[in-house]
C-alpha cells in the first residue's frame, strides 16, 4: 500500500523528492505557489490544502519562507501528520531551527530534519547515496524509508535533531568557502584544516544549544563535508567557485541557479558566537570576505597564521 506524499517547495531539492518518492511507488502531491509541469505520476497543486489528506509532508524550502510557509501549512494539518524539512538554513541570532518553527507554527509534534550527502540529482536520479534523520520518533524514520529510501539510498537516524540541523547549515556555508578556496588553488591540506577546525568551531556552537559534538564528526557534517569535497558538484561548491573567479554574489547565483542559504547562516552563527563569547574565526573570516572587508589571499593567510593550540 502506496504512502500518501506531500512536497512542499518545487525548488530541486522538492522535485527531487517528490521523483524519488513517486518511484518508490508513493502517491506523491508537490505543492508550490503556482502548479508546475511534473513527471508522472506526479500531481502538481498551488492549493495547500492538498497536503490535507497526506501522511508525510517533506518541507522543502529556505529558511527564510518557513515561517509563512509553516503557518500557511498549520491551517490545514493536524497530529495525524508526519513532517520532515530539508534545509540548510537557520532562522536570526538565535539560531532558530526549522523543526522549531514547524512546531511552533503547527500542531504537527512528530517532526524530523533530513540531511547528510544527499543532494538533489543524485536522489532524483536514483545514485546510491546516504542520508541522516534527526527524530525522536521511530515511525517518522520508517515512513521515511519506506518513502524515499531503498538499496540506493541509506537512511540513518539519530535522536539529535538539533546537532543533525545545526552541522547540516554549518556545512552549507563551509562548502562555499572550500569551493572558493579549490578554484584559487588552495592546497589539500588548507582544505583539510578549513573543514576539519570548521566544523569543531561549529560544534562548540552547537554544544550552547544542546546539541552532541559528535553529530558533527558523522554524517550530518563531516561526512557531508566530505562528500561535497569530493565533487559532488552541489550549489554550495559551485558558487564558491563562481566567487573566486570575480564574479559578485549577484552574478555567481545566477550562474548556479540555486538558492544558497549559506550567507546568511554565517552571519546568524557569527552573532550567536558574539552574544555566547565563543571563538568562531572560520565563520567570522567567511562573513568578512563576503562583505567586502577581507580580501580572500589575506583571509586564507589569516587563518593559516593563527595560534595553533591543542585539537
Amino acid at each position: 500500500m502506496s504512502i500518501r506524499i506531500g512536497v512542499v517547495g518545487a525548488g530541486g531539492f522538492g522535485r527531487a523528492l517528490a521523483i524519488a518518492s513517486a518511484r518508490n511507488g508513493q502517491d506523491v502531491v508537490l505543492w508550490s505557489r503556482k502548479e508546475r509541469e511534473l513527471p508522472e505520476p506526479i500531481r502538481s497543486s498551488s492549493d495547500i490544502a492538498s497536503m490535507q489528506d497526506r501522511e508525510l509532508i517533506f518541507v522543502a524550502v529556505p529558511a527564510r519562507h518557513a515561517v509563512p510557509v509553516a503557518e500557511q501549512l498549520g491551517e490545514v494539518v493536524d497530529g495525524r501528520h508526519m513532517m520532515v524539512h530539508i534545509s540548510r538554513g537557520l532562522i536570526g541570532g538565535e539560531l532558530q531551527t526549522l523543526t522549531k518553527v514547524i512546531r511552533d507554527k503547527t500542531v504537527c509534534r512528530r517532526i524530523g530534519a533530513l540531511a547528510g550527502p544527499l543532494v538533489a540529482d543524485a536522489l532524483a536520479e536514483g545514485r546510491p547515496s546516504g542520508a541522516i534523520l534527526g527524530t525522536g520518533f521511530p515511525e517518522l524514520t520508517q515512513m521515511v524509508r519506506e518513502a524515499i529510501g531503498g538499496s540506493g539510498l541509506r537512511i540513518y537516524d539519530t535522536k539529535d535533531v538539533v546537532g543533525v540541523e545545526l552541522a547540516s547549515a554549518t556545512v552549507g556555508f563551509l562548502t562555499v568557502i572550500l569551493g572558493y578556496a579549490q578554484e584559487l588553488g588552495a592546497e589539500p591540506g588548507t582544505l583539510a584544516v578549513v573543514a576539519t577546525r570548521g566544523m569543531v568551531e561549529m560544534s562548540r556552537v552547537g554544544h550552547t544549544l544542546g546539541a552532541d559534538e559528535a553529530t558533527f564528526m558523522g554524517l550530518a557534517g563531516l561526512g557531508d563535508l566530505i562528500a561535497a569535497v569530493a565533487g559532488d558538484q552541489r550549489p554550495e561548491l559551485r558558487l564558491g567557485r563562481a566567487l573566486a573567479r570575480g564574479n559578485n554574489l549577484q552574478t555567481a547565483i545566477g550562474e548556479v541557479g540555486a538558492y544558497v542559504e549559506g550567507f546568511e547562516v554565517a552571519k546568524h552563527l557569527l552573532e550567536h558566537a558574539r552574544r555566547n563569547d565563543l571563538q568562531t574565526p572560520i565563520s567570522s573570516t567567511f562573513v568578512a570576505v563576503s562583505e567586502g572587508r577581507m580580501t580572500p589571499d589575506d583571509a586564507i593567510q589569516a587563518l593559516m597564521e593563527r595560534r595553533v593550540g591543542t585539537e
